[in-house]
C-alpha cells in the first residue's frame, strides 16, 4: 500500500529541490503556497468553463505554474535546471490575452464578481494569482531568485483570468452586473 504522508515535514521544515529544507512559514514555502493555490483554483476555473479553447489554454498555464513553483523551491546550485519561464512562455501569455481580448467587450466601470459560475472562478484565481504575484515580489526584491521572467508572468496571468472571466459571461450574454436598488 502506498502511504500518501512522509512525516518529513512534521518538525515544521520541508525539502528542497536541492540541498536543505526551509521552515514552512519561509517567505520562498508562502510564495509557493500562494502558486499552489492559484493552480488549485484556476483548475476549478477550467472545471466550471464550456469552453474547449479557455479548459487548453488554463491547463497550459497551470503546468507553467508548476514550472514556477519548481524553480523557486530549487536551491540556487539546481535552479537552473527548472527554469522554463522565458521570454516566449511570456511572449505566449500576452499573445493569448491579445486574442481574447479583441472578442470581448472591455467594460467602462469596475465589474462585480460572480454573474457565472466560470466567470467567478476566474475572478476567484485572479485574486489568488495576485496575492502570489506579492509573495513572488518579495523574494525577487530581496534577490532570492533570479529569473525576471517569472514576475512579468505572473502579472499577466491575473490579466489573463480577467479577460476569461469577462469572456466566460458574455459567452452567455453578461455583459456587466445588473445594478439593483
Amino acid at each position: 500500500m502506498t502511504k500518501f504522508y512522509t512525516k518529513a515535514g512534521d518538525d515544521g521544515y520541508t525539502g528542497r529541490l536541492g540541498k536543505g529544507r526551509l521552515p514552512k512559514n519561509d517567505p520562498v514555502i508562502e510564495a509557493i503556497g500562494s502558486i499552489d493555490e492559484a493552480t488549485a483554483a484556476l483548475g476549478y476555473a477550467r472545471a466550471q468553463s464550456d469552453s474547449p479553447a479557455t479548459k487548453k489554454l488554463i491547463l497550459e498555464v497551470q503546468r507553467d505554474l508548476y514550472h514556477i513553483m519548481a524553480e523557486l523551491s530549487a536551491t540556487e546550485e539546481t535552479a537552473d535546471q527548472f527554469r522554463v519561464i522565458d521570454e516566449q512562455k511570456l511572449a505566449w501569455l500576452e499573445e493569448s490575452i491579445d486574442s481574447i481580448s479583441d472578442k470581448v467587450e472591455t467594460p467602462k466601470e469596475f465589474i462585480l464578481p460572480g454573474d457565472t459560475l466560470p466567470g467567478g472562478a476566474m475572478s476567484i484565481a485572479r485574486s489568488i494569482v495576485r496575492r502570489a504575484e506579492r509573495r513572488v515580489t518579495e523574494l525577487y526584491l530581496i534577490n532570492a531568485f533570479d529569473n525576471p521572467n517569472i514576475l512579468p508572468y505572473l502579472n499577466r496571468l491575473s490579466s489573463l483570468c480577467f479577460i476569461l472571466e469577462l469572456k466566460e459571461n458574455q459567452s452567455v450574454g453578461i455583459t456587466l452586473a445588473k445594478k439593483t436598488d
